[in-house]
């Protein structure tokens, strides 16, 4: 049953409660709030509402390295849990996902789990942010063009303001589209095609950027990723 107030700011208790705090005075926001409770009530939505910002419970603003943009969640059952590419313990990984742990496999030497849960990356910093945060249940950019983008943009922004060292991993087109909101000579910005079936033999597989990140944080003294997801 849909919980009211899916977007209290109380659920967000770290730094990007006062980062984003203009955002949510804003017209497009107070629609975008609207026509999400309303689909919340009728129908089947993904993540669960609790869960729509657990990619900013889980890296706060001032612990960000790393940055992974997604599009919009998983649309199936017990898939999404608000963190771009994860899906909860006990589901398969979908084949972008597989696909992710294959260049991992080759790029750092991971070996492949049994999961795809990947909040252990949030924890260290990596930022795992869809750029759409809900779906209706089995159709695929279903919330797209309802107020999300204006969010999402907002967050990214204030990463591209932090005076710090982060990497940017842009995984297919949409993705590639937030480089231009990305100007600051401080950051990393690595580009290459989506990890999907479809696209990763094109340029994702042989990219090398889990390696990359990590050589970059490390040249600038930061505590490089341990991107290996164990198994449950």
């Amino acid at each position: 049953m849909f919980r009211s107030e899916p977007f209290n700011m109380s659920k967000i208790e770290n730094d990007w409660k006062e980062a984003l705090s203009e955002e949510f005075k804003k017209p497009y926001y107070k629609n975008l709030y609207d026509f999400v409770t309303k689909e919340y009530r009728e129908r089947q939505i993904f993540p669960p509402a609790d869960d729509i910002f657990n990619a900013l419970h889980y890296t706060s603003l001032s612990d960000v390295k790393v940055v992974i943009l997604g599009q919009d969640p998983y649309h199936d059952v017990n898939q999404a849990h608000g963190l771009c590419f994860s899906v909860r313990p006990g589901i398969e990984p979908p084949p972008s996902l597989k696909n992710i742990y294959a260049e991992l496999q080759s790029d750092m030497g991971c070996y492949i789990p049994n999961n795809g849960y990947l909040i252990k990356w949030a924890k260290q910093g990596v930022l795992m942010l869809n750029t759409v945060l809900t779906v209706r249940a089995h159709e695929a950019n279903s919330h797209q063009g309802k107020g999300w983008e204006n969010f999402t943009d907002a967050i990214i922004k204030k990463v591209n303001e932090q005076d710090r060292p982060v990497v940017y991993l842009l995984w297919g087109s949409p993705a590639r589209k937030k480089k231009e909101m990305l100007n600051n000579p401080k950051h990393l910005i690595l580009e290459a095609p989506h990890p999907s079936p479809l696209s990763a033999y094109r340029g994702f597989f042989g990219c090398k950027h889990f390696s990359m990140a990590n050589d970059f944080l490390e040249k600038n003294g930061l505590t490089p990723i341990d991107w290996q997801i164990e198994n449950i």
